[in-house]
């Protein structure tokens, strides 16, 4: 049995570990997650155990604020997190771990001396600034550490290995349809333009400007919208786009859509990139992960105002060919190989 700890920031780290765990054949896998990422694993047929409570972003117009309390929230939420991930472990001697950037199940791994394979984009934060910032050195300082000690980490991007740094290629879900099949299975009958904000409701903003956007350019484009509000956020319904609330199958609507329009999620960004669909990435200012990742596309957070113009141009853009990663079958085999 493997024993797959998922972080519940968001949705993308249960995204692109159910795209490695279809590819895990022959395996027990005993998910450890949270809320919208549990339900979605959940859905997937997977056993998963919802027991983690993520502290929220703090946003207001689209800008990450009070990050330094977050960061100490986030700190007292990791150790409330290592009590889950020991019980866990003691249930299951032996069974290796494969953690997706939860850092507390690492650590008691490591305690217990377990194989570890950490999947992570990230090699450190940069949530703070001034004398706060010394506090979070600490904490990536420690976390880089563990990063050392794993007998691996995955890293889901391009680079070249070393130590022990396996860089796979983007980790994106496989479609289950070619597109046109999946458009007529969606009912997108008209161009299409998706809105999506992942599994927290901190893109609220994002899904606002989007609609005033659209409503301006409704006639002239002739296009529908589709809006994902995600697991925590409720929208009322409008005639104005279609309501999909919660779903488990983004990468198809992504697929199918000739625009997307999303929060600068790391698996959204990868899974447009994949599949060939123009994109709009909009990220929350003073996320510095979000911005990285905006930036590498050419987006930042000011775009948010221009989203008119952008949507005009993008909607006509060229579908880009789909690229086959091969990301999560890599992933897949350094876990086999791992744990067998």
């Amino acid at each position: 049995m493997l024993l797959f700890f998922a972080s519940p920031i968001g949705l993308g780290h249960a995204t692109r570990d159910i795209a490695i765990a279809e590819k895990l054949q022959g395996y027990d896998i005993f998910f450890v997650s949270g809320e919208g990422a549990s339900r979605l694993i959940e859905k997937k047929g997977y056993t998963v155990v919802d027991a983690y409570r993520p502290e929220k972003f703090i946003v207001q117009d689209g800008q990450l604020q009070q990050s330094f309390r977050w960061l100490m929230s986030y700190y007292s939420y990791y150790k409330k997190c290592k009590e889950v991930a020991k019980g866990v472990l003691a249930e299951h001697d032996d069974n290796p771990i494969v953690s997706d950037e939860d850092f507390a199940s690492i650590a008691v791994a490591e305690e217990a001396r377990r194989k570890r394979v950490l999947i992570t984009d990230i090699a450190e934060t940069h949530f703070t600034k001034g004398a706060a910032s010394l506090i979070e050195k600490k904490m990536n300082g420690a976390m880089k550490d563990m990063m050392k000690k794993c007998d691996c980490v995955i890293i889901p991007d391009d680079g070249d290995d070393y130590d022990n740094i396996s860089y796979v290629g983007p980790i994106v879900r496989k479609a289950t349809a070619d597109r046109e099949t999946l458009r007529k299975r969606l009912g997108f009958s008209r161009k299409t333009i998706v809105v999506s904000i992942g599994g927290t409701d901190a893109g609220r903003y994002l899904i606002e400007r989007s609609l005033d956007a659209y409503r301006k350019l409704r006639d002239k484009l002739d296009a529908d919208l589709v809006v994902v509000p995600g697991p925590s956020l409720q929208l009322p319904e409008s005639p104005d786009y279609r309501n999909l609330g919660f779903i488990d199958n983004l990468h198809e609507l992504i697929y199918a859509a000739d625009l997307v329009v999303s929060l600068a999620g790391r698996s959204t960004m990868d899974e447009s990139i994949a599949y060939g669909t123009p994109g709009i990435f909009i990220p929350i200012k003073g996320h510095f992960e979000q911005e990285q990742g905006a930036a590498r596309l050419g987006y930042k957070h000011e775009d948010v105002f221009r989203l008119e113009s952008l949507i005009e141009e993008k909607i006509g853009s060229r579908r880009n060919n789909t690229v086959n990663t091969g990301g999560a079958e890599k992933a897949a085999k350094i876990i086999s190989t791992l744990s067998g």
